[in-house]
């Protein structure tokens, strides 16, 4: 027989979780909201569909922030790291997003605004203090290259962009992210005899990161450029590997325009006077040095036409002027170029109109008549105590083309201060390799516009440029691990949740 008036078991009302407790709040919404709710969402009654709606909204949020890497952009240039870094860390399912850039070159900041949006870019970076930098999980830069690039002076650390590299330190030290990638030019192998590259390894090592760095060429990546960069990489617990990436190849004609004008100017008229188009393509045009791949300004008579006993002279000229015998001679440090006595030149090109010869070489340009210099303090300053010689005119940028590039073969190393004066074999003439096809050559792609800045800046911005698609392969093996790391943090919290004492993974 049952009792009555007694409790029943799991009668009356349920206790509720404090945070789970359903409060009203006064929302207000248009009347095209309020017939969008009622349409698409889910529920019983207009409340439930609203909550369903944000409930929805939320959990994309929450899944979309448990994803995205946060990274910061210094010396951002056109965001070729940036890019790359994105693209690698996309294949792997993250959303990255850049909450700080930094970059001082006006036009940099121009193209650089117009092809990720109107975000705030901030300036010198050795004026902005560390707790003004947001939190983030990985450092991105190409720092200041000229310090150790042939290009310069190699000064190294000795020049004041060279100490950029420790802004990065300082970054680092502080705000201690997950890790970085760091790209320079390859002069930072060697230089100092590779004491320089030592210091930097030593000093990212000495902050807890395992780094890795490595010299890689863009030719094994799909691009048709060699340009050789080294790469330095950190990650907090284990370092990743810079070797055996798969290799991709390409040509100059699989990035070019078509049906583009030609120049027709007097260096081309010459050229095409004095040659055909398939006997010019991967030759330089420079008078500094001889050999095989090189045409010389005198061999097209750019300057006057010259006989082929000037041009036999000019050539025994180059290879003599650098040889050490001529400043023992006369009691001079040795500089590479020596200008040569009459008297010199006759010990191995003895011609009875030498002089002659020469003076109307000085007229023309290709020779000048000078002292030699002596050097002090670094500097190559004329020695009016010593005889003088005829040297041979070297501007290296002096010709409006410096090398004539070949649709079928690689293309050199772009460089900031000669990429405008790439020429390339079009049909029957020579052009200027375009903004477009420098971009493709570096990985852009073709919705990267460069038309906002100047045609030079654009080129200088391109000769400073990374090369996008190794960035992405380097960046791509740093997200699978930051992913391994990610996982074995959260089986390790479990683990220690759950009271466990051995963790496996």
């Amino acid at each position: 027989m049952a009792l009555r008036g007694g409790k029943r078991e799991n009668a009356g009302r349920k206790s509720v979780i404090e945070d789970n407790k359903k409060v009203g709040y006064k929302i207000y919404l248009s009347s095209r909201q309020k017939q969008d709710v009622e349409e698409f969402a889910e529920g019983s009654s207009f409340s439930e569909k609203c909550v369903s709606l944000i409930e929805q909204q939320l959990n994309f949020i929450q899944k979309k922030n448990a994803c995205t890497v946060k990274i910061i952009d210094l010396f951002a240039g056109l965001g070729g790291i940036r890019i790359g870094f994105t693209q690698g860390f996309e294949k792997l399912g993250y959303n990255v997003e850049c909450v700080f850039s930094s970059e001082i070159k006006s036009y940099a900041i121009a193209a650089y605004k117009n092809y990720f949006g109107d975000e705030e870019i901030h300036g010198d970076i050795t004026q902005i203090k560390s707790d003004e930098i947001p939190n983030f999980d990985f450092l991105l830069a190409g720092f200041p290259c000229q310090p150790f690039s042939s290009a310069g002076k190699q000064l190294g650390f000795s020049d004041t962009r060279g100490t950029m590299f420790f802004e990065i330190e300082r970054i680092l030290k502080d705000k201690k992210p997950s890790g970085f990638l760091l790209e320079n030019v390859e002069g930072l192998v060697t230089h100092d005899k590779g004491n320089t590259l030592r210091i930097i390894i030593k000093h990212l090592k000495a902050l807890g990161y395992a780094v890795s760095f490595k010299l890689i060429d863009s030719q094994y990546f799909g691009l048709a450029q060699s340009r050789k960069r080294v790469y330095i990489v950190g990650m907090r617990n284990q370092a990743i590997s810079l070797e055996d990436f798969p290799v991709s190849t390409a040509t100059l004609k699989d990035v070019m325009e078509h049906n583009l004008p030609i120049v027709d100017s007097h260096f081309t008229r010459c050229l095409l006077k004095h040659y055909d188009v398939d006997a010019i393509q991967g030759k330089a045009i420079k008078d500094k040095r001889g050999g095989a791949d090189n045409i010389h300004s005198w061999d097209i008579g750019l300057k006057g036409e010259t006989s082929q006993e000037q041009r036999d002279l000019l050539r025994l000229l180059l290879r003599q002027r650098r040889k050490k015998q001529w400043a023992d001679e006369i009691g001079i440090k040795w500089m590479d170029g020596m200008p040569l006595t009459v008297g010199q030149i006759r010990t191995f090109y003895d011609n009875p109109k030498l002089e002659e010869m020469l003076n109307d070489l000085v007229k023309k340009g290709y020779l000048v008549f000078e002292y030699p210099r002596e050097q002090i303090d670094g500097v190559r300053v004329p020695d009016f105590t010593k005889p003088k010689g005829y040297n041979i005119v070297t501007g290296k940028l002096s010709f409006e083309f410096s090398r004539i590039l070949s649709p079928d073969d690689l293309v050199p190393t772009l460089v900031a201060m000669d990429v405008d004066k790439m020429g390339l074999v079009d049909g029957n003439g020579i052009r200027r390799l375009t903004i477009r096809e420098c971009q493709r050559l570096c990985g852009y792609g073709d919705d990267y516009d460069l038309s906002i800045v100047k045609e030079k800046d654009a080129y200088d911005l391109l000769g400073n440029t990374v090369c996008v698609p190794v960035i992405s392969a380097i960046a791509e093996r740093m997200a699978k691990k930051y992913k391994e790391d990610n996982i074995a943090s959260s089986l390790y919290l479990s683990a220690t949740l759950k009271g466990s004492n051995v963790l496996e993974v």
